[in-house]
This record gives C-alpha cells, structure tokens and sequence, in this order.
C-alpha cells in the first residue's frame, strides 16, 4: 500500500513539474536586427566604372594583388606570429568556453556522494522519548547516494543568458576577424611606406650624384677664374642640404622597419628589410554597393551582435522580476554495514522543490533593468556610428585613389617640365645669360617634383590598401554564419544588378605606381647639359 501511495505522490509531483515547465514562457524583448538606411551608390567619376557581379570582390589574401613577395611572406609570417591576433583568438576560445558554461544551466546537475564513519552516541543526549532512556551506541554510518539540482528556467532568465553568451561569442569571433584585417592592413601600409622612403632615398642619392658633378664642374671653372666663390658656395650648400634629407629619410625608415617587426613578432634588432625601389600598378578594386559594407565589414558584424547581447540582458534583468524554482530530488542507500548497503531495505530517497520570490529590494532589479536598457541603447548607438564610419572611409578611398590618379599624371608633368627647367638654365648659364643661381633654383625645383612624384606614388599604395580595409578585406559575414543587418527598404528593392560592384576604369587600370622618380636633366663631366634616356625616346621622330 505504502508503495503504491509513494508512487502516486511521484507521478502527481512529475506531472505539476512538467505543466509547470510548458508553461514556462522568456521575459524580455526578441532581439531584432536593426534596419540600415545605407546610400544606393557609391559617389565616383570617371576613375570608377560599373562592373560584373561582385558579391565578394576581395579574396581573403588580397595583398597577393600586389604581387610583391615580399609582403607575402611577411602576411603569412604575421598571422602565424603576432601576439595581438593570439591574444584574439583566445578571448575567442574564452568566449566559446562562457557560452558552453552558460548552456549547461539548462540541465539537470547531479551529484554523486558517498560516506563511511564510525560513532559512537552519547548516552546523555536529549530525549526523544521520555518513556525510553537513552543508551550510547557505537556504530558504522555508510551512505551513497546521488543528488539532482534543475533550476526550472520558469520565465526565460537561463534563455535569455544563453543567447547574450552566444552573441557574445559570435561578437568576439568578429573580433578575431577584425583584428586579423586591422593586422594585415596595417602590415601592408607599413611596408608600402617603407618602400615609398626607398624610392625617395633613391631619389635623393641620384640627386646627390648630380649635384656633386655639377659641383665638380663648378669649382673647376672658379679654378680657371670664370666663375666666383659664390657659385661655388651656392652649390656646395645644396649638395649638404640634399645629403641631410637622406638621411632624415633613412632615420624614417628604420622606424617603419621596426614597426614592421613588431608586427611579424620579430626583435626589432634581428629584422631587416633589404632597401629597393619596386615598380607598383594599383590593383583593380572592385567596391560592389554601400549596402555590401555592413556584410563585408567585420567590425560592423561585432557591433550588430554586441546589440544582440544587450538586449539579451535585458530580458535576464526583467526574469529577476519572477519566482524562481528549484527541483532537488535525491536518491541512495544508508546502513550499518558494507554487505546490505546496495539492498531494498538500505533505500531512501526525497523529492523537493524551492520557490523562492523576491518581495522587496528598494528598487535593485529596477536600476538593473534601467542599467540594461540604457546598454541597448548604448550598443545600437556604436552600430550605427560604425557604419556611418564605414561609409565614410569606403568614400575617402574611392574620392582618394580618384584625387590621386589625377595628381599622379600631373606630377609627372610637373617632373618634366622640371627637367627641361633644369636644362635650360645650364644651357643659359653656359652661354653666361643667368647666373648660377638660376641653375641652383631649377635644381631644387626638380628635386622637389621628383620626391613629390614618388611621395603621390606612396600615397596611391597606402589608400589602396585602406580601401581594402574599408570594404572588409575578404571578409563575409556568411562565411561566418552570422546573420547580416538588413538594409533599409528601398535598397533591397534594387534589381538583379544591384549585384555589380564597381572597379577602376579601363583607362586606369594599369596606372603605375613606381615609386620612383626619374632624374632628368644634369651636368656631365664636362659640365654641358645631358637629358635623360626618357627624354630623348620622347624627342625621336
């Protein structure tokens, strides 16, 4: 009979537990990803033209474009060395280990236990019955048994945790990709600086030959008496100057040489990088549409699900509001001796549950709900911002990379024209028309025009890589499986070519970045002007 009222007792238990788990309902507002109001398109010229689809337009390795082997080693080297991208990647894994505690709340634990002592009772303890004196015993006290704690998620506060742990993971793993981007591009801006300062310090020694052979001339003619001291001084002074930017340029480039260590983890003191001047051709890039960006931009994914944890929290806050309920049944056997542990009469068991309801707080969960919702809003704020960043660094690339393309071919004229500045004034003060002053003011002028040259030439490589960066550099967001912000309406009422992304025109796009400068007209050894083979290709009928 016992057994069978025991029995009635668990299935009335089980039964109020489960309705009690189907009713279970989650507190908080459903996350929703927010609505974008991104551009139709991108404003471009005619450096830019529309191309074919372009959904993802950069590879995950796009410095390989460049086709500069020497970056390419040091990519590789970087992302399998630098300790800021290993920093990342393991508060990925610490992300992913706080999303697996977070989900074992929703099962059961149970615990096993087990006890063996000997005691002996005292024989003058209280009485339990005053009709039966107390006698002191010594006796074994053996117990196994096994325990279970659930906390029934009755209103969604376990849910809730849960899926701020999972946006959290998936933020953080945004984080890695953006910090593998920030990695690679910085890399890259870096190096094509330094080569930038080659090329310049190219310049500047071919100038410093020059000036010394126009000096040599010089001081032979105030040798001879034909020229003054002041010729001489005037040239003299400029080879000094000449020789003190290069190197104030070499000074500059140890400094992104060892950046460049850094980098690839690598002591500075146990990293070079051997000096050439390279010959560079901006790669096409293509840019597909403004809406692309918020899929293509790991940063902007990290800040969508760094809202997605927020408003989780906000539902965990308001769970605290509701009772919560605890089931902690429990099972095992107690005796006296090891031989009739494990037997039906050694059996004891419990079945229990804690409610328990918070009356009053002086208005903590309030100030908790307050704290959550204002982290919302603080979130949604950061998103936003970071695609309006977004969009204005893809605009800075595309408006630079136009400015520059112009600025470049007017540079080289500016070279050239220096060159013939420079070749008159030695024909004119051959023929004693000019003093050498003349001389010494065209050779600053083709001096400049030529650093400016390979400086406009530095800048073309660097945007490109920041534009690289700006669209995301290879990187899709459903590569990652996360789910994209939607953009506004009116964009996803674009037509089937709407795929089509946009790259630099035919005209451009083998638009050279050399890096380099060319040394135009000087004095020979003889002091009579010479051009430059460029100049002379240039003249040939």
């Amino acid at each position: 009979m016992n057994t069978l009222v025991h029995a009635a007792r668990i299935r009335t238990i089980g039964t109020m537990a489960l309705a009690l788990v189907l009713c279970a309902c989650t507190i908080g507002p459903d996350y929703k990803a927010p609505l974008t109001d991104a551009p139709p398109t991108w404003h471009t010229d005619s450096y830019w033209r529309l191309a074919q689809p372009s959904h993802a337009p950069l590879a995950s390795d796009w410095w390989k474009s460049f086709g500069d082997a020497t970056l390419d080693g040091l990519e590789t080297q970087a992302l399998a060395q630098n300790q800021t991208l290993a920093a990342a990647s393991a508060h990925y894994a610490q992300a992913r280990a706080t999303l697996a505690n977070t989900r074992a709340q929703r099962v059961p634990e149970v615990d096993l236990s087990a006890s063996a002592a000997r005691q002996r009772t005292s024989k003058n303890r209280p009485l339990t019955n005053y009709a039966s004196p107390n006698q002191s015993t010594v006796q074994n006290n053996l117990q196994l048994g096994a325990t279970i704690n659930y906390d029934v998620d009755l209103f969604g506060r376990i849910r809730r945790e849960v899926e701020g742990a999972q946006a959290s993971a998936e933020q953080s793993r945004d984080d890695l990709a953006n910090a593998r981007l920030v990695l690679s591009t910085d890399l890259a801006t870096d190096y094509f600086s330094l080569r930038e300062l080659d090329a310049e310090i190219d310049v500047l020694n071919r100038s410093v030959q020059l000036q010394q052979k126009a000096l040599d001339y010089v001081t032979t003619e105030h040798d001879l008496g034909s020229v003054s001291g002041l010729d001489v001084l005037q040239q003299k002074s400029l080879l000094d100057q000449t020789r003190v930017q290069a190197q104030l340029l070499v000074t500059q480039r140890d400094q992104f040489e060892h950046a460049i260590a850094a980098l690839v983890a690598v002591p500075a003191p146990q990293f070079a990088i051997e000096p050439k001047v390279v010959d560079y051709h901006v790669p096409t890039i293509p840019l597909g549409l403004p809406s692309d960006v918020l899929q293509r931009r790991p940063d902007i994914a990290s800040a969508e699900r760094a809202m997605a944890a927020a408003n989780a929290q906000i539902g965990v806050a308001k769970a605290a509001f509701f009772p919560s309920l605890t089931l902690t049944p429990g099972i095992g056997w107690q005796s006296t001796e090891f031989a009739n542990l494990i037997s039906a009469p050694s059996l004891m068991w419990s079945l229990g549950a804690a409610l328990s309801q918070v009356v009053f707080d002086g208005g903590r969960r309030a100030a908790n709900v307050d704290f959550a919702s204002a982290g919302y809003q603080a979130a949604q704020a950061n998103y936003r911002q970071s695609v309006l960043t977004a969009f204005q660094q893809v605009q800075d690339g595309i408006t630079g990379l136009s400015v520059l393309d112009s600025a470049a071919a007017q540079s080289r004229d500016a070279v050239a024209d220096a060159q013939r500045l420079l070749s008159l004034a030695n024909d004119r003060y051959s023929g004693g028309l000019v003093a050498y002053l003349d001389v010494i003011t065209a050779q600053q002028s083709l001096l400049t025009s030529q650093r400016q040259d390979v400086q406009i030439h530095g800048q073309q490589m660097t945007t490109s890589v920041a534009l690289v960066k700006a669209l995301g550099g290879g990187w899709d967001v459903q590569e990652t499986g996360a789910q994209p912000a939607p953009a506004d309406a009116a964009n996803n009422l674009a037509p089937s070519a709407a795929r089509a992304g946009l790259t630099r025109t035919d005209a451009h796009r083998q638009t050279s970045c050399r890096m380099k400068g060319d040394i135009g007209t000087g004095l020979n050894t003889f002091g009579k002007p010479t051009y430059n083979d460029r100049e002379k290709r240039e003249e040939r009928p």
